[in-house]
This record gives C-alpha cells, structure tokens and sequence, in this order.
C-alpha cells in the first residue's frame, strides 16, 4: 500500500510540475514578420497581434525578421523550436521559393494555419509624376526601352513583382519591361518611390495609405475586378480593359511539431481573434479583407495560387525549374 501511495504522490508531483494543457500559454508568444515594419503584412499582422494576445491572455510580441527577399523570416518561423511560443506570419513569396532557386523552402516546410487577410495589387506612382492613369503608365513602358523603368515592393520574383509582370502581360507588353529593384517590404519601397530612385511601387495601395494620405504618391490603378471601396477613384483592371487580377495574402503558421493540445488552444484563439469586430474593423478600414479559412481550404487555395504565379516567373525569365 505505501508503495502505491508513494508512486501516486509522484506521478501528482511531476503533472503539477509539468503543469495542465490549460495552463499554455503561460509566457509571452512570438510573432514573427518576414517583411519590414510598416508595410502590409506588418500592418496585417500588428492588428491580428492586438487581438491574439487578448485571447490567449499572453502578451504577443512582434518581430521583424527581414532580409534574403523574405528567406530569412520564413526560415526562422519553419525552424524555430515548436512549443508553440513562436509562430509568424507567412507570404506568397514562400510558395516561389523553390522555383526561383532560392531554397527547399515551400508551404510545405512550415504548419499553416489559414490565411487572415486579402490585399490587392496596384499601381502607385509619384505625386507629381505625369503618369494620370492605367493607359498613361502602359503607354510610357510600351515606349520606353526595356529597363526605364523601376519597380518594387518585395524582391525579386516576389508576389508583387508576379503581380507587375502579370499585368504587363495582360496589357501585350513583355513582363519585364519594367525592372525589378529588390526591397525588404512595401515601405522601405514606397521610401525609395517617393526619394525618386523607383518609378513605380505595384504594390498594394494599402501599404501606401499613409502617404496616399499625406498626397505624396497617387494610386492609379488596382489589379482588381471591381473599384474597392476604401480607393473609389482609382479604376480596377477589369474596367480599364486588362484582364488581370492580383491579390496578396498573409496567413498565420507555425514550425512543424506543435503538440496537437497546444496547436489547438493557438488555432482556436487564432479562429476567435478573426471574429472579433474590432480586429475585422481596424482590417477593413485600411481597405484589408480579412480571412479565415477552413481546414482544406488554404491548402487548395495555394496550388491554384502558386500555379498561376509560377506561370508569370517563367515569362519573367525567373524560374529556376
């Protein structure tokens, strides 16, 4: 009998020591961004941020991990120590990886979670440049020699450069007429632009609202089907008569190896943190959708994605398979 009661005391010991499932989180979580501060993901992931850590009752700490085009965040979500206590947010670039020649690093390498948000493409030039709308920015690249001009908003063959390409494409120019110049994110970008060393930031309109604002870049075109609300003025692609369409998502993951109880309690505060109004409100007023899909819903989503950009990588002369 005191053999049992001995070996009940310690298995009581060593559960009060590791602690109960609920106890997790029990310190702060890191989120990281691969991309630079004040761009869209960062903005995306800043308000996801304000509400996560109101659900999980644990302060979230955003951290941004830049360089490599976007490598070395993602590679620091993919391998961080899976406890649960980082997760990060990931971006198209991670599906192009791979085909640029870049890395083994795909959607694959990290556990997805589901996108949050939704932010379409565009085409944003200097306030004081001549360039007034969609035709005027086709006109001037069709005319000019091959390299005039220059492009950003990620790096090279990353999801705004496919929407660039994309679009001249669609427009019977050749998809590199613009050249790409390589940056850490959308603000850094929107920084060189308005510092006159870019002639065209593609983009979202978005990332550039505070300067929008501000009257230092005008949007003159999104890579829409339909005006959005938040940019009424600015002309869609579909009704400028070119048919192509961009947007760029963010969604939440974490490195593969989560315990399923610990993955759930951050999947199931991530779905509640997507419902809260003021999370979908402080999204939608900066012209974000947000998003949260269901189980099989992401992954299908990424095949006809990455697909379709890897169509533009090869007309770009980037593919490296």
């Amino acid at each position: 009998m005191k053999m049992i009661v001995k070996a009940a005391l310690g298995a009581a010991a060593m559960l009060l020591a590791s602690g109960p499932a609920s106890a997790f989180p029990d310190r702060p979580v890191q989120l990281i961004v691969p991309w630079a501060a004040g761009g869209g993901m960062d903005s995306v992931m800043r308000i996801f941020a304000a509400g996560f850590e109101i659900e999980l009752k644990q302060p979230v700490n955003v951290v941004n991990r830049t360089g490599g085009g976007g490598i070395t965040g993602h590679t620091a979500i993919a391998t961080a120590t899976p406890d649960g206590y980082t997760v990060g947010g990931i971006s198209p670039e991670i599906s192009f990886f791979k085909t640029l020649g870049m890395g083994e690093l795909t959607v694959d390498s990290v556990d997805a979670f589901s996108r949050l948000s939704l932010i379409p493409a565009g085409v944003t030039v200097k306030a004081d440049s001549p360039l007034k709308t969609p035709a005027d920015y086709l006109k001037a690249v069709k005319d000019s020699p091959k390299g005039t001009f220059l492009g950003s908003g990620t790096g090279v063959g990353g999801s705004w450069h496919i929407a660039s390409g994309g679009l001249l494409k669609a427009a019977g120019i050749a998809p590199d007429a613009v050249k790409w110049v390589p940056s850490n994110g959308g603000a850094p970008a929107l920084n060189d632009l308005v510092a006159g060393g870019l002639s065209v930031f593609t983009g979202s309109p978005i990332e550039a609202k505070a300067m929008l604002d501000a009257g230092r870049v005008r949007t003159i075109l999104l890579m829409t089907n339909e005006r959005h609300p938040n940019f009424p003025d600015v002309p869609s692609a579909k009704e400028s008569g070119i048919d192509w369409t961009y947007e760029n998502w963010f969604a939440l993951a974490g490195p593969k190896g989560i315990p399923a109880d610990r993955r759930k309690i951050l999947f199931d505060a991530a779905a509640r943190t997507m419902e809260r109004p003021e999370v979908r409100k402080a999204m939608a007023d900066r012209g974000i959708t947000p998003v949260w899909d269901k189980p099989t819903e992401f992954a299908a989503y990424v095949k006809t994605f990455t697909e379709r950009g890897n169509a533009v990588l090869k007309d770009l002369g980037l593919a490296k398979e």
